[in-house]
Parts: C-alpha cells; structure tokens; sequence
C-alpha cells in the first residue's frame, strides 16, 4: 500500500482535532481520540488498496524491436482498464543510460476501456541492453492508497545505428529512382544501351541509330541509361579520431550512419556494394554485393563494432582494396584529420588508388570548432580558442587542396549531416559518370 494525498490530509486532521480535545476535555481523552481517529484512517486506506486487486489494469508494452542510436524512438503501452474507473501511474524501467521524454505516465480510465500510453527514448550508444518490468500504480475508489505492483516485461533490446534515416532514405531513393531514370533517358545520358525509340522534339540528333532508321523507315533514336553494376567499396576509420564525442554521438557512429547511408544509396542504383573497416588492420571485411539483402548484412556487421584508441593504418587499408578489387571502383574513406603532417599516411595511400580506382576522402567536422572560430570576442580564454580552431581549419583546408591535386575527390561536412550530403555527392558522380 502507498498511501496518497487525501491519505496524509486526513491524518494531518488528527492534529487539532487532538488539540481541542486537550483544551476542552483533557490530554489522554484526546490521545486516545487522536489514535482511534488515525487508526480508523490507516484502517480505511489499508482496505481501499487491497479492493484494488479485483479490478488492476493490464499494461503492455508493444515490442521494441531495433532502436536507432541518436534519435527519439517511440514507446508504446497499451492499457486496459476493468469494470472500474481506474486512475494510475506507470513507470517503465528502461535502461539508465537513455534519454527519455517523460519518466512517470499518468491517465485515467473510465470501466472497460483501452488507451494507449507513449513515451520516447533517445540512447546515445549502440549495443544491447537490457529493458525491466512495468511498475504500476493504480489508486483506490476512495482515492486514499495506491496499490502497487510490477508486470514482468523484461527483455534485451539492441541499439543499432540510424536506421529510422536508412528508412527515409530507402524512400526518397524510390521515389527518385523512376523519375531520374526516365529523366536521363530522355536526355539520351549514360553509357549503357536500353531501347530504340522514335525521334523527338528536343532530342540530341546524334543519338539517332541510322541504321535503325533505314530498316524502319523512320528516325529512331538509341535511349541510353547510366551504367549500373558499378563498384563501391567505403572504408570506415574506427581509429583514435573517431572515438571523440561530436554532438552527442561519437564520430564513429555519425561515419556508421554515413557508411550505411552511402551503402543504401548505392544497392538503390544497381552498384556492388563492399565495407571494410579498419584501425591497425582491416578488423572487418564485407565483400562487395549487389541487392537488398547485402543492406541487412552490412547493418548486422556493423552494429557491434565499437572505435578503438588506436591511430589508423591507410596504407593497410588501401593495400587490402587493391589485393581485392580487380575491377574499377569509388574507394570512399570515411575518416578524419587533424593537419597535413598527422594526415601523411592517408595522403599517400588515397594517392595510391589513382588513377586505377576513383579515390574519395570524406571527413566528418566538429561543428563546434566552426562554432568557435566564427565567434568574435574580446576576452582572453575565447580568443586563444578561436585562433585554435581557426588553425584547425586552415589546416584542414590545406591538406585537401593536396588531396584535390592528387585527384582524390573530397567532402569535408559537419558531422551531424554528412549523410545527405554524402549521398547526394554520390547520386552526382552517378548522373554525370564519373566512375
């Protein structure tokens, strides 16, 4: 039994009741008054949460399946209430490591009916964890105690990496797919053959297959589609770098949600799809694959990995893309750097895949050190700190000027969105066949 407010009121009454008793009759008539009083309320509050047992709700928790790692994930309670109204208070043992929206849900139920209850965490590691009971309260008819007790629910839930992006993302590709499609093949772009068709307004003349036309007595033109099946292989950095905390996540996580994203886009348009990932050593190696299923397989692989407090091998990293992939590919290395002479290594091995291969350098920013160095101040502290991060990012700016001019492609965006603008950046090189 809890007891509730009105609970506490009552025998709060107690107290100058107990008082003008002593004043008009004497000290022990109302002690005695005092006690029987108090008891008669103890009594009263014991029995009201003890009714409750014939009419507790039913509370479930719909299934958690896989959560998204930095995003607000939605929990669902069903409730149930008997042939009673009932007023209660859930709270649901979700791990401590999670932010979460509202800790404690009240309602309150008129006699046989269903509602349903939602709260949202938002857990900022991935992993598997583990999810408690239901502890619910529901309050008596005479509103003076609560009867409390837990529903077993208890379960292990995985964080992965953003999957409600890669779901979006699935969508909007769709959506593009058919409509970039038609586009370009009434453009006449791509490489690859994909119909005949009649002549028309606007079309480029030099596509026009005359000896089609001669057979058919008619102008037909060759419709051409961007070539498919490509190659992509992406290597993930899970080094040192990585391991820094930018907005909330960690840098390696953003390059997860990146690769995955990249990976999504590339199954889309037809593209064998590999992933390597790499510290000392190449500690993950994911052949590529075309289709759908090789989405599943990249997320499953990738979900456990964890960075590592050690500096990267490029080179090793490299030399395992080249011993593998024969064929031409977009080598996409998703990493970070600090200045030209901590980024030695990565500029000599990205140099190493040209001109066989289409090298492409992705680093993920700290939008907090652009933050810093666009912030104007008079004060000591800060200024040392701007000219600190105003550093960082001429540095930063000069170690790509020399990867441009080793042909290595390069994207420098913060963090927190380098996903859309990597996919984009790739859907681009695409269109125009650069690969």
């Amino acid at each position: 039994m809890i007891p509730s407010i009105r609970l506490y009121f009552l025998l709060a009454i107690a107290i100058p009741i107990a008082l003008l008793l002593a004043m008009l009759v004497n000290q022990q008539t109302s002690i005695i008054a005092t006690v029987l009083f108090d008891g008669l309320i103890l009594g009263l509050g014991i029995i009201d949460a003890l009714r409750v047992k014939s009419h507790l709700v039913q509370v479930t928790r719909h299934p958690l399946h896989r959560l998204s790692i930095g995003r607000d994930n939605l929990v669902l309670l069903s409730v149930r209430s008997a042939n009673q109204t009932a007023k209660i208070r859930i709270c649901d043992s979700y791990p401590l490591e999670f932010d979460v929206s509202q800790a404690l849900l009240e309602t309150s139920l008129n006699p046989n009916t269903d509602e349903e209850l939602t709260y949202t965490i938002r857990p900022q590691n991935r992993g598997e964890y583990q999810w408690g009971d239901i502890q619910v309260r529901q309050l008596g008819n005479w509103g003076l105690a609560w009867h409390d007790w837990k529903i077993p629910a208890s379960e292990k839930v995985a964080v992965y990496p953003d999957l409600m992006m890669l779901k979006e993302l699935s969508i909007r590709l769709t959506l593009e797919n058919s409509g970039t499609m038609r586009r370009s093949q009434k453009l006449g772009m791509g490489t690859e053959f994909a119909e005949l068709r009649e002549y028309g307004i606007g079309d480029d003349p030099r596509l026009i297959d005359w000896k089609a036309t001669a057979r058919h007595e008619r102008p037909l033109v060759r419709v051409l589609e961007p070539e498919r099946e490509q190659t992509l292989v992406i290597l993930l950095d899970r080094g040192r770098l990585m391991t820094a905390r930018v907005q909330g996540l960690k840098r390696f996580d953003w390059g997860v949600n990146a690769a995955l994203s990249l990976a999504s886009a590339g199954l889309h348009r037809g593209d064998r799809v590999g992933v390597g990932v790499f510290d000392r050593e190449i500690t993950t190696w994911i052949p590529p694959e075309r289709g759908q299923h090789q989405l599943s397989k990249l997320i499953e692989r990738l979900a456990p990995i964890q960075p590592v407090l050690l500096e990267p091998d490029y080179v090793g990293a490299v030399t395992k893309v080249v011993n593998q992939q024969n064929r031409r590919a977009l080598v996409v290395l998703i990493t970070d750097l600090v200045d030209v002479t901590a980024s030695t290594e990565m500029l000599s091995a990205l140099a190493r895949l040209t001109p066989r291969y289409l090298p492409f350098c992705v680093t993920l920013r700290d939008p907090l050190v652009d933050q810093i160095a666009h912030c104007s101040t008079v004060e000591i502290t800060p200024a040392y700190n701007r000219a600190v991060a105003l550093d960082l990012l001429a540095q930063r700016q000069v170690a790509f000027a020399q990867l441009k001019q080793k042909g290595v492609l390069v994207l420098d965006a913060p963090a927190d969105r380098i996903s859309k603008q990597l996919v984009d950046r790739y859907l681009q090189l695409k269109s125009r066949n650069q690969l």
